[in-house]
């Protein structure tokens, strides 16, 4: 391992031990957010309010020196809401570009499945693009860019299923949970008793993102690794349990994350192990159950784990 390497290893380990210290219980969620964001990618979180999804992109957003900006998604946001728009201005007889929330590092979208599908696409476009069509103007947003979305479990009430195009555009979903009980025992003692502050003297650059990323993107993968990636891909269409299998992005976001997953762990190359570990995160959002295996009650996560053990990995 070079220096560079070293050095954004040691960095990225610094930051990890920073956002646990404040989202506490959690790690396994912080991981993989840290992996998309190494990886260039956006990261959609699905699990009930309360969890500290906002306080994980704030202190995200101070690690990595960026701007954080948050969206509260609800049944009457309008695109213009998110991406901004052209309004006149009286006094200088001119139309005048107010630009949206969306035009910032790290954009937090809570609850986006409770906007209709007209403004959830509204995001489809930066997502993907990285920039913003106003008024026929291209704009680009700020680098980086990362949108971490938080959607409810799509049972509750006055919720909307998010667009599978839209779910594509996401690198990763990540399902939170409750914290374990000791866990939530320090939880509740350190905010109630109010000894932990939003600000410190910790919130400073830890991370030069851009650096790491294309680090991270330099990272060795063996063509072995690869075509695992892209067989365990390919055996999620050729089931009968799913009615949907993942397309040829599920491929790449495979390979482009266990590159984050091995920077990581500090290590220059991309393991068969790598992969494996990041089956579910990246492909549990790009895959549709078939009618009757989601009538018996069986979960994507399960059909996945199951896929998995099918499928042999290389063994040099």
């Amino acid at each position: 391992m070079n220096d560079t390497t070293q050095n954004n290893a040691d960095a990225i380990n610094i930051l990890r031990q920073h956002i646990n210290n404040r989202l506490i219980g959690q790690a396994q969620v912080v991981d993989q957010v840290l992996i998309a964001l190494l990886a260039g990618g956006h990261v959609l979180i699905e699990g009930v309010p309360g969890l500290g999804k906002t306080l994980l992109v704030q202190t995200l957003a101070a690690g990595i020196g960026g701007q954080f900006k948050r969206i509260q998604f609800t049944p009457d946001l309008m695109p213009g809401d998110v991406t901004g728009h052209v309004m006149f201005d009286m006094a200088k007889s001119k139309f005048i570009l107010k630009k949206g929330p969306i035009f910032t590092n790290l954009l937090l979208a809570d609850e986006i499945n409770r906007a209709p599908a007209k403004t959830q696409a509204a995001l489809l476009e930066v997502m993907q693009e990285h920039q913003v069509t106003l008024d026929g103007q291209s704009m680009e947003v700020g680098k980086p860019f990362m949108v971490l979305a938080t959607q409810n479990p799509i049972e509750q009430e006055g919720t909307y299923a998010l667009p599978e195009a839209q779910l594509d555009r996401f690198i990763i979903k990540i399902n939170i949970d409750y914290p374990q009980a000791a866990d939530e025992v320090l939880i509740a003692t350190r905010y109630a008793l109010q000894s932990f502050a939003a600000s410190s003297t910790e919130d400073r650059q830890l991370l030069d993102v851009i650096a790491a990323q294309h680090q991270c993107s330099a990272i060795a993968i063996d063509d072995q690794v690869a075509e695992y990636a892209v067989r365990l891909v390919h055996a999620t269409r050729g089931t009968t349990l799913l009615r949907h299998g993942a397309g040829p992005r599920a491929s790449i976001a495979l390979l482009r994350c266990a590159r984050a997953l091995a920077m990581l762990n500090g290590v220059d190359y991309v393991t068969p192990d790598d992969i494996k570990s990041l089956v579910l995160p990246v492909l549990r959002h790009r895959v549709i159950l078939a009618p009757e295996v989601e009538i018996d009650g069986h979960g994507v996560d399960a059909v996945l784990a199951n896929l998995l053990d099918k499928v042999d990995a290389p063994r040099s």
